[in-house]
């Protein structure tokens, strides 16, 4: 986000020419017009008032017969990803960002998002499971390789973190695993760097850890390899470095609906009824943040799972953080959950 956004805005009263100064200020190409509360009244562009001038207006008339008053806005928690397919979709270069009450808190631009920073943090990714209920999707596919929409599910993934700056990457994988070093290779073809974690034996979502060459300096992403989300890394990270946890475990809601009534009773008598109740249960989504001590803590060669870890820094009363995911996010580990990716896939990733 900018940092030059607050030198952009106005009131409603100033005129065109005070907005030409604060295009000038800001050079951001565009003017805020907000009231006293800075909630967005309307926007103007250098394009608006180039054209303005260009059919003979003066410069001394109010800018408020010259904004737009419908500009496209955008909330700062959405994600970048979507961000930037709006900004295409409108053909705009310049996105308001609004809270609930319509007051600006920030500025995109579209160089902005499309320059990301390169960022140092390194993403594991575990690709090495076999994937023995997509069978036999997955007889002669490990099954990060499925293709969902027009690239297999690994790839995605990879796109979605260098929405967000992330270009480091390490993946583990035992089942098939060539095919996934034959399609990505050093990740070059991505403006990736990608290594891999070689298993002679499956070695659990934790225990590929013990495979890095060396210990990561910075924190680092753990992703299971078949999933699909629409989830701000960046967020998530910042989340993790102000936390001062070791871990940070994404979390999601699921809701199981019992097709029954079900009874409540006391002794010999029915206290309750309830017809089909719904339970909503935080669950764990298969991405975490992690420290680089956690690395000293996975056994070496032997399997183990992030929630052996989670475990060891509970028992240690060092409790990891909860980041609750509530974008898109879809496990594809069975049969419906690869359908419902595939349905989904244009409408929430192009």
């Amino acid at each position: 986000m900018s940092k030059n956004w607050l030198l952009t805005l106005i009131g409603p009263e100033d005129t065109v020419l005070a907005a030409l100064a604060a295009i000038d200020r800001g050079a951001l190409q565009i003017a805020l017009v907000v009231d006293r509360e800075r909630r967005l009244l309307g926007v103007v562009t250098d394009g608006d008032i180039r054209k303005h001038v260009l059919k003979g207006n003066p410069l001394d008339g109010s800018i408020s017969n010259l904004m737009n008053v419908n500009p496209v806005v955008a909330s700062p928690a959405e994600p970048r990803a979507d961000l930037l397919a709006r900004m295409h979709a409108r053909a705009i270069h310049q996105l308001p960002l609004v809270d609930e009450t319509r007051r600006v808190v920030g500025l995109l631009t579209l160089d902005e998002l499309l320059a990301a920073k390169q960022q140092p943090n390194l993403v594991v990714l575990m690709a090495g499971g076999q994937g023995s209920r997509l069978m036999p999707l997955t007889a002669d596919t490990p099954k990060p390789m499925l293709m969902i929409g027009d690239r297999p599910i690994l790839e995605t993934i990879i796109l979605q973190f260098k929405e967000y700056g992330f270009h480091r990457f390490a993946i583990s994988m035992h089942y098939l695993g060539d095919r996934i070093v034959e399609y990505f290779g050093d990740g070059r073809r991505f403006d990736a760097e990608i290594t891999y974690l070689r298993e002679n034996a499956p070695l659990g979502t934790a225990g590929a850890l013990s495979l890095l060459p060396e210990k990561p300096v910075e924190p680092f992403f753990v992703m299971n390899g078949d999933l699909l989300t629409k989830l701000n890394f960046t967020s998530l990270m910042t989340f993790h470095q102000t936390s001062n946890a070791a871990l940070t475990v994404c979390l999601r809601e699921h809701t199981v609906t019992i097709p029954y009534g079900v009874a409540e009773t006391s002794g010999s008598y029915l206290t309750r009824l309830i017809e089909k109740p719904t339970h909503r249960q935080m669950v764990n989504a298969g991405i975490y943040v992690c420290n680089p001590e956690i690395v000293d803590l996975v056994p070496r060669n032997r399997a183990s799972t992030m929630v052996d870890v989670a475990q060891m820094l509970l028992e240690n009363k060092r409790p990891p953080a909860v980041f609750p995911i509530h974008e898109y996010w879809v496990d594809v580990g069975r049969h419906s959950d690869f359908i419902r990716a595939t349905e989904d896939y244009g409408s929430v990733f192009n």
